[in-house]
């Protein structure tokens, strides 16, 4: 009587094909895990930069709100939420100055504000638009 004993299972070494589908796998999760937590740390950052100051859109050739106060040493981003407008920020006073040069559409400007006063924010393109801030 002769017996045949059949192999388990193959090793990984004698299936090229199996343990290049394992690789993969573990490619695509580590991949997938990078993406997430990068993911995450850019909302934990947008979100820590947006409450810690004020955001002001610029929509439509104007400011949204048009004045706000803020305490001093806090910084105010300023949004260009026009699709198809270049801006450009600026502050000129004798206490407190600012230039932000130009403004692609899309882009964040921030403006801390480290003196008391009432400052305009005014864009050097567009002369109509103007924002009163009052730094307390």
């Amino acid at each position: 009587m002769t017996t045949t004993t059949l192999p388990l299972a193959d090793p990984p070494a004698l299936r090229p094909d199996l343990a290049a589908a394992r690789s993969l796998r573990r490619l695509a999760a580590t991949s997938g895990l990078a993406l997430l937590a990068g993911a995450l740390a850019g909302i934990v950052l947008v979100t820590g930069l947006e409450a810690s100051g004020r955001i002001v859109s610029q929509k439509g050739r104007a400011f949204l709100p048009v004045s706000l106060a803020v305490e001093r040493g806090e910084t105010v981003t300023i949004v260009n939420d026009d699709s198809d407008l270049l801006h450009h920020l600026y502050v000129e006073s004798d206490r407190f100055t600012f230039d932000s040069g130009d403004q692609m559409p899309g882009s964040r400007t921030a403006i801390t504000f480290t003196e008391a006063g009432t400052f305009q924010v005014l864009c050097g393109i567009h002369p109509k638009m103007k924002l009163a801030v009052r730094v307390n």
